[in-house]
C-alpha cells in the first residue's frame, strides 16, 4: 500500500475533505484535550460521543459518497436477520473519482482507529474505566464506517469484475458468431 498521496492532484473536494477530517480531530483533540479544561466525566463523554456520532455519520452519509463513492447501510429483514447494503458509483464515475480524496478518506478512516486504539490502551493502563467507555463509543463508531465502506468497496470489486467478465465473454461470442457468419 502506498503510503504517500498522488502527486500532482489536488482535492477535487476541499470542503467535504476538511469536514471529512474535521470532526475526527475535533473528537480525538477534545477527549485529549478535555482534562486539562473541564472537570466533568459527564460533560467530556456527552461531547465527545456527540463530536464522534457526528463524524460517523458525514463519514457515512456525505463523504464516503462524495470521495470515494461508496454508501453502505444495514438493515434487519423480515426474518430479524441483519443485512449489509451496499451502494457505489457506476464504472465510468468510479474510474472519475480523485486519488488524493480517496487517499485522505481512507488513511484518515484508518487512522483514527488506531488513535483510539491508543487512547483505550492508555485508559486502560491508568485504571480509568470511565474514560475507557468514551473510548470504546467512539471506537465502536469508527470500526462500523470501516467494517461499511471495507465491505462496500469489496462489493464494488465484485461487481466490476463480473461487468468486465461479461462485457469480454460478450465481445467474445459476437466475434465468434461474426466469423463464423461469414463463413
Amino acid at each position: 500500500m502506498d503510503l504517500s498521496p498522488p502527486a500532482g492532484e489536488n482535492y477535487a473536494h476541499p470542503r467535504i475533505c476538511f469536514f471529512h477530517v474535521l470532526f475526527k480531530a475535533a473528537a480525538l483533540a477534545f477527549y485529549i484535550l478535555s482534562a486539562l479544561f473541564v472537570n466533568s466525566f459527564v460533560i467530556i463523554f456527552v461531547i465527545t460521543v456527540l463530536l464522534g456520532a457526528l463524524d460517523f455519520w458525514v463519514v457515512k452519509n456525505v463523504s464516503g459518497r462524495i470521495l470515494v463513492g461508496l454508501r453502505w447501510w444495514n438493515e434487519i429483514n423480515d426474518e430479524g436477520e441483519s443485512v449489509w447494503r451496499f451502494e457505489c458509483l457506476d464504472q465510468e464515475s468510479m474510474a472519475r473519482i480523485n486519488q488524493k480524496d480517496s487517499w485522505l478518506f481512507w488513511w484518515t478512516l484508518y487512522l483514527t482507529a488506531v488513535a483510539w486504539i491508543f487512547l483505550g490502551i492508555f485508559s486502560l493502563i491508568r485504571f480509568q474505566a470511565d474514560y475507557l467507555l468514551v473510548v470504546g463509543v467512539c471506537l465502536t463508531l469508527s470500526i462500523a464506517n470501516i467494517v461499511g465502506f471495507t465491505r462496500c468497496r469489496k462489493d464494488a470489486r465484485k461487481q466490476l469484475e463480473a461487468f468486465a467478465t461479461q462485457t469480454l465473454a460478450s465481445r467474445v461470442t459476437s466475434t465468434i458468431q461474426s466469423a463464423f457468419s461469414v463463413v
